[in-house]
């Protein structure tokens, strides 16, 4: 592995991983010298990131971890609903496997991660499943635009708000959603995806501010006058 791409690789799994937040500052100077490289790969890694949409840079300011808009969040949200009620569809459609059996594998990591009070592991758990029914819906053009879209905002809002709901009550969500995403006639389960996604909106992100706590770093610094537009 180049260089570069360790650095980029550093920082994702960071990003992940919930140790950088939106609206931290990267530090170029200090992130070379704690993986012990030189400034170039630092500012390629950044290049990428910045073309994925996670970070930000502005001239005489730096770098920092992108904030998403409320308004952005609601859009990711409508798009995965719909896309995501599309795959369901080509799943239960897919005679070559077994959707009940998959999801049930699924739920059950689900369910352990839950039983430990294991937030990364839920979290892990969580993302296989949904990533389960894309794949199962043998579509790969569905499939990549899913990942394209969740990739870069799926860690942020997930580690930024999922937090605010007990395990408990995800794992039971969860098992909902399974419920229904078998048993719904075929003719309405792109609806009834849609109507779950926006309770799980309404849930998390009534009456909320988007990523009011900044976690700082030790290679980071926090921004008092943040770059995105603050969230009402």
């Amino acid at each position: 592995m180049s260089a570069s791409k360790r650095v980029e690789a550093h920082l994702r799994k960071a990003i992940h991983a919930g140790k950088l937040r939106p609206r931290q500052r990267i530090i170029e100077e200090d992130l070379a010298s704690e993986l012990e490289v030189s400034r170039g790969p630092v500012r390629e890694a950044l290049l990428r990131l910045e073309r994925d949409g996670l970070v930000v840079t502005t001239s005489r300011r730096g770098t920092f971890i992108r904030d998403i808009s409320l308004a952005e969040i609601g859009v990711i949200f409508r798009m995965r609903a719909k896309l995501e009620g599309l795959c369901v569809r080509y799943m239960r459609e897919n005679s070559s496997i077994n959707a009940q059996e998959l999801l049930n594998r699924s739920l059950k990591k689900l369910k352990a991660a839950a039983a430990k009070n294991n937030e990364e592991q839920f979290f892990d758990a969580d993302m296989e499943l949904h990533r389960t029914i894309w794949k199962a819906a043998n579509q790969p053009l569905l499939y990549r635009t899913l990942t394209l879209l969740m990739n870069p905002y799926i860690f942020i809002i997930a580690r930024a708000y999922s937090s605010r709901l007990p395990l408990e009550n995800r794992w039971e969500n969860h098992e909902q959603y399974v419920r229904m995403v078998l048993k719904t006639p075929l003719d309405k389960i792109e609806g009834e995806v849609e109507r779950y996604f926006g309770g799980l909106y309404s849930r998390i992100f009534d009456q909320t501010s988007a990523f009011a706590g900044i976690v700082p770093g030790h290679w980071t610094d926090d921004l008092e006058d943040p770059l995105a537009t603050p969230i009402a």
